[in-house]
């Protein structure tokens, strides 16, 4: 029996595994295979990288999800300039090339982010990963699109923002919130109320946030909120 379940959580592992590293992999010869924008290629990574709270709940403890998400802290940090090691930096000049543009640890934070919600909510709330991750994932991804091209109502509080592209932040972050509940059917995840507030806080987090920062700050909040209005706390 628990050696079952054991390898249940390393199939679902390895699949994590593998799923992340073809994203990744995917992600950094777009541009050049599909003739697209390497902001495009940042954002699908991004968005991808956010569906995995989708394989979470089929795990049955903690450590497995965290195993996953902790390698990605060394090997984005190491593919940043800021790594100590130059000679790993040049050799992983792919994945360097595909992070948040304007802040080179963005996706180390958000493995950072994963890690964390991982590491207490995996098994007993996987929900609240997704309404930590999935704002993140989809909202934000959303925002740098739409505010790109469609931005024309500026703002400012640390970063430049778009009415449009928050508007957008706050859309993608309900829809993918909501699609969550609605494939799980998480009772205490199951209204609508729930998904909005969460997206509200996501997207004025997100506007408050320095680039590349929103990958701590808007999963950190949006799991807050979220327990705080499902009495998680």
């Amino acid at each position: 029996m628990i050696i079952g379940e054991v390898f249940v959580n390393v199939f679902w592992m390895i699949l994590c595994y593998v799923y992340v590293l073809f994203i990744i992999f995917a992600s950094s010869r777009m541009d050049k295979l599909l003739h697209i924008s390497r902001k495009a290629s940042r954002k699908f990574l991004h968005v991808m990288i956010g569906n995995l709270p989708f394989i979470i709940p089929f795990f049955t403890s903690n450590i497995y999800p965290v195993l996953v998400a902790t390698p990605f802290i060394l090997l984005t940090f190491l593919a940043s300039p800021y790594s100590p090691f130059k000679n790993i930096y040049k050799k992983m000049k792919g994945l360097a090339d595909i992070t948040e543009e304007g802040h080179q640890l963005g996706l180390v934070f958000y493995a950072v982010s994963y890690t964390f919600l991982a590491l207490f909510f995996a098994v007993s709330k996987p929900y609240v990963i997704a309404a930590g991750i999935l704002p993140m994932a989809y909202g934000d991804a959303a925002a740098s699109l739409v505010g790109e091209r469609y931005g024309k109502r500026k703002y400012k509080v640390i970063a430049n923002k778009s009415l449009e592209g928050s508007a957008a932040m706050f859309l993608g972050s309900f829809l993918s919130l909501a699609s969550f509940s609605l494939l799980y059917s998480f009772s205490i995840f199951g209204t609508f109320f729930i998904a909005i507030t969460v997206a509200a806080v996501a997207t004025l987090v997100e506007g408050f946030s320095p680039l590349g920062f929103d990958n701590l700050t808007v999963p950190f909040f949006s799991a807050l909120t979220f327990l705080l209005l499902s009495g998680g706390i």
